[in-house]
């Protein structure tokens, strides 16, 4: 139903622009199939990693905080390259393909692994090579698509990457089931799916170009939007919101450690999560194409907030749970693909991908703060009172975003990106 083969998205006729908005391109879905085999892989390792960390390699809430935090936000290192890489060589599948290939070998760098410095390592690779593909990935799917249909496009891909996020847990989930405490399997396995979604996107996925134009007077236009008002703005709303966003894996701890469920049932947490953001992420993207993707974005995270102050009541129960986690899937869904659409249409299309780099990069190093302050605090207080007061501090800084980003949807313009008219 969302299909369509023609992925030019200057194709004309008088029924286009409406078409467009019922459909989304092919390319869209080959990069949606791309990365729902690479998030089987990804999810797999991420389901079982908290677990690991800490009753495997045994690392305090402290050092699991640094690592959370590495896996947030070390990829912002070289999301803003993997952008301009992308937008200067107008071919932003190899760039993505390099980042995939180097994620995949960090699943069987994962085997001989041990101790705090080598996962580290490890997964800063992974982390590095998901820096480097996204934003030239996230280039394709906006040069594939129709301005009108952004928000539907980048959901109808995140759809397809969350079906991944959800099956990755559950077969990692079978493998310990099968083998307790097999995680060298989850990381072979893991390695097969990383392979099989590199090979989609090398065989399969059109090697469009980007918009033409000079990449470098590009990147200044967008060096210039970061310092005026229109890209400002919403960068710093994403940078605030960042720094009271915890990490997955911390909301999973703490929910195992007031209902001390068994080990073996951590990865289906993370099944609950996706399954919830697989089933709203169409839906919230078209509704940020009708009322504004900079509300949707909020609106994101005060289902955050929710899921914080239902984690941090003293008990919990299945029921409680499951409510924490269709929360957290409200959340990505409001806020992943969402904060794409919206900075895509604030920056000249020569250079979009370097935008959306640059609004990546801001979330992923508040994040990169916000775990390692949440494992300080947690390793102080306990897991409930750090969640209470991420809470409160979230609860602060919702109303500033809201006026950060009102008039944000607005697209970019000639006059206001000095592109040619």
């Amino acid at each position: 139903m969302y299909v369509t083969l023609r992925d030019r998205p200057g194709d004309t006729g008088p029924d286009r622009p409406r078409a467009a908005l019922r459909r989304v391109s092919g390319t869209v879905v080959l990069l949606g199939t791309v990365s729902l085999l690479t998030d089987v892989s990804s999810e797999m390792v991420a389901s079982v990693l908290p677990l690991y960390l800490t009753a495997v390699v045994g690392l305090s809430p402290v050092a699991y905080g640094f690592l959370d935090g590495v896996y947030q936000g070390v990829s912002a290192l070289v999301r803003i390259a993997g952008g301009y890489a992308g937008d200067r060589g107008r071919r932003p599948k190899w760039v993505a393909a390099a980042g995939y290939g180097v994620s995949a070998l960090s699943r069987l760098a994962m085997l001989p692994a041990a101790g705090f410095a080598a996962v580290t390592a490890v997964v800063t690779a992974d982390r590095l090579g998901k820096g480097l593909r996204t934003a030239p990935r996230d280039a394709l799917i906006a040069a594939a698509s129709r301005p009108e249909a952004l928000g539907r496009a980048f959901g109808v891909h995140r759809t397809l990457d969350t079906v991944g996020a959800a099956a990755g847990p559950l077969v990692a989930f079978a493998l310990l089931a099968t083998v307790p405490g097999s995680y060298d399997s989850v990381f072979v396995v893991s390695f097969a799916f990383a392979v099989a979604g590199l090979a989609v996107l090398v065989l399969l996925v059109p090697d469009l170009p980007t918009a033409s134009g000079a990449v470098r007077a590009g990147l200044r236009r967008v060096v210039a939007q970061v310092a005026g008002v229109r890209l400002r703005r919403p960068l710093l709303a994403a940078a605030l919101l960042g720094l009271v966003t915890i990490g997955d894996g911390f909301l999973y701890l703490t929910l195992q450690d007031r209902d001390d469920f068994a080990a073996r049932w951590f990865p289906l947490l993370y099944v609950g999560t996706n399954v919830a953001y697989l089933v709203l992420a169409v839906p919230l993207g078209r509704l940020a194409d009708r009322v504004g993707r900079g509300r949707v974005f909020v609106a994101g995270h005060l289902a955050l907030l929710g899921g914080y102050l239902v984690a941090a009541l003293p008990r919990g129960g299945v029921g409680l749970t499951v409510v924490v986690l269709l929360l957290l899937g409200t959340f990505y869904a409001a806020t992943d693909g969402v904060l794409a659409a919206l900075v895509s249409r604030l920056v000249p299309a020569d250079s979009r991908g370097t935008g959306i780099a640059a609004a990546q990069t801001t979330v992923v190093l508040a994040r990169f703060a916000a775990s390692v302050l949440f494992g300080l605090v947690w390793q102080l207080y306990g897991p409930r009172p750090a969640l209470v007061l991420f809470a409160v501090l979230l609860a602060g800084v919702v109303p500033v975003a809201v006026r950060l980003l009102r008039g944000a949807d607005h697209p970019a313009t000639p006059a206001s990106t000095g592109a040619p008219a």
